[in-house]
């Protein structure tokens, strides 16, 4: 038996699969099975993954059932005492699974455990940014106010888990439901970070990004589900949850490939309306500086002066090195 299952959910992915399942058969612990959950794709990843010779790896083909529903078919499949899952674009450290399943086996009133994460962009290259959250143990208020996992790439899970708070929400968009689900698991159990990247979380200008007001529907019903049986004395978190929220829409409309200014400045203007004290954080700090840009030079110059600080980034992490 496996002591871990990774879980890849699969939608017409193979402009980056073969390069993200080798991240995982290049893992330094190897006791572990790969879930390839076809999720009702259209290109050849079926055929693809259907001929890979490693024993470890499993192929699972379903109509369409979405992110979460596809998650859902992996964990069904799962006979792993820890479950981890990874978006078929992103990208693992070979010692991702080695130092996630050494936190569970050496703190059994763990539940979760994650680590920090380096963006790259759709060709694959370092953007220089790396989101280090630390907060371990008791994480539901700081989980409520923004998601300290990051992405869904990141997690690993006790499998006991997911018999005690369910499994992900099909009802919620697309980016959040992972969100819910650390929410329902924090509620619970103590969290610990693994205080290293090794998630390569990739950035996509995709339809999802563009589609801001569905984001916002599917954070709203996060946020409602959250704090519907939280005590009362956690109540006051709610209106920070939406501003972080609100913070974050501004940043994909921001990012999006139209760089949608009106928007951005939009949640922007909401967030600070639901939680004033943002204004002095760094990041909408950052945010008003950008949108300043974009009115004062254009979107074009903007994007081209990001991609310099892209790249200027990029040297500094590589001479970092």
């Amino acid at each position: 038996m496996p002591k871990i299952s990774v879980i890849v959910p699969a939608y017409n992915a193979m402009n980056y699969l073969p390069e993200t399942l080798g991240s995982v058969l290049s893992q330094n612990y190897d006791a572990f099975e790969v879930i390839v959950v076809n999720d009702g794709s259209s290109d050849e990843t079926e055929q693809w993954v259907s001929q890979i010779k490693d024993p470890r790896v499993k192929l699972i083909s379903q109509a369409n059932q979405g992110l979460a529903g596809a998650r859902n078919t992996g964990i069904a499949h799962a006979q792993g005492e820890y479950i981890t899952f990874l978006d078929a674009d992103d990208l693992w450290e070979p010692t991702k699974l080695e130092k996630q399943v050494c936190v569970l086996e050496e703190n059994p009133e763990i539940a979760l455990v994650y680590t920090w994460v380096s963006f790259i962009d759709e060709a694959g290259k370092h953007t220089g940014r790396v989101f280090k959250n630390e907060a371990e143990g008791d994480v539901w208020k700081k989980l409520s106010e923004h998601n300290i996992v990051e992405c869904g790439s990141v997690a690993m899970v006790r499998r006991s888990c997911f018999e005690a708070v369910g499994l992900f929400d099909r009802n919620l968009g697309s980016s959040v439901e992972d969100w819910d689900m650390w929410l329902r698991i924090a509620s619970k159990y103590h969290f610990k970070v693994v205080k290293e990247p090794l998630v390569y979380y990739r950035q996509r200008s995709t339809s999802e990004s563009r589609n801001c007001e569905a984001m916002a529907r599917s954070f709203q019903l996060v946020i409602e589900k959250a704090f519907a049986s939280a005590p009362l004395e956690l109540q006051y978190l709610k209106n920070r949850s939406y501003g972080q929220a609100n913070r974050c829409l501004a940043w994909k409309a921001l990012q999006s490939s139209q760089r949608d200014y009106n928007k951005a400045l939009y949640f922007r203007q909401q967030a600070i309306a639901y939680y004033p004290q943002l204004r002095f954080r760094w990041d909408v700090i950052r945010l008003s500086i950008a949108l300043a840009a974009i009115q004062g030079i254009g979107p074009d110059i903007y994007s081209k002066l990001l991609e310099l600080a892209y790249s200027l980034r990029r040297f500094a992490l590589s001479v970092g090195r």
